[in-house]
């Protein structure tokens, strides 16, 4: 039997932005003051999108899939999470139904066993249960195209998006890639760029 895989989402960039530009923050006429407080913050964007839409934020999962040791076109940060390693993919959504974010995750299969027992949960909900303490290590901050989400958020790019690992007890835990849907002008205004 087949088993249909699921492609992540990445963003094609027509910019990016390094380690630098994430301390440094950018021109508040290339990104907004509130969209930099959001993307290149070290909060949890689940957390942070609840207190923006006053919402409360549901996860869909759309896929959990065992891909061993395979680089899986992930950012080199994969190498940080052991295999074998678990993709999970989620739609990040108000109660009422607006998307927010699509974020693709790598765990290893332990920790995931470990820290993530119910994968409907949002990540700092499921770690904040167990009082498990995060290091946000933001790597990468994107802008450009990804035509994947497009049909789901109902929105045209470009997007913004970030990479970032989840450090706890000094080793990596986690890496995460997001995609930001334009739907957040709404709560954060325009970005600008």
């Amino acid at each position: 039997m087949e088993v249909l895989v699921q492609p992540w989402h990445q963003i094609q960039p027509l910019w990016q932005g390094d380690q630098q530009i994430i301390q440094t923050g950018l021109p508040f006429d290339r990104l907004s003051p509130y969209w930099q407080m959001f993307l290149l913050g070290d909060g949890a964007p689940t957390r942070h999108l609840q207190l923006l839409t006053r919402s409360e934020i549901v996860v869909e999962v759309v896929q959990m899939l065992e891909i061993g040791n395979d680089r899986d076109n992930a950012p080199p940060d994969i190498q940080a999470i052991p295999a074998p390693r678990i993709r999970r993919q989620i739609w990040l959504k108000s109660i009422q139904g607006e998307v927010f974010s699509h974020a693709t995750s790598w765990w290893s299969k332990t920790a995931i066993q470990d820290h993530l027992q119910n994968p409907s949960l949002p990540i700092w909900k499921s770690l904040n249960q167990k009082h498990t303490e995060l290091y946000r290590d933001l790597r990468q901050i994107y802008y450009g195209h990804c035509p994947g989400v497009a049909p789901t958020f109902g929105l045209e790019g470009p997007y913004w998006g970030r990479h970032y690992l989840l450090w706890h007890g000094g080793a990596p835990l986690t890496l995460i890639y997001e995609v930001y849907s334009p739907i957040l002008q709404k709560y954060l205004g325009k970005p600008i760029m």
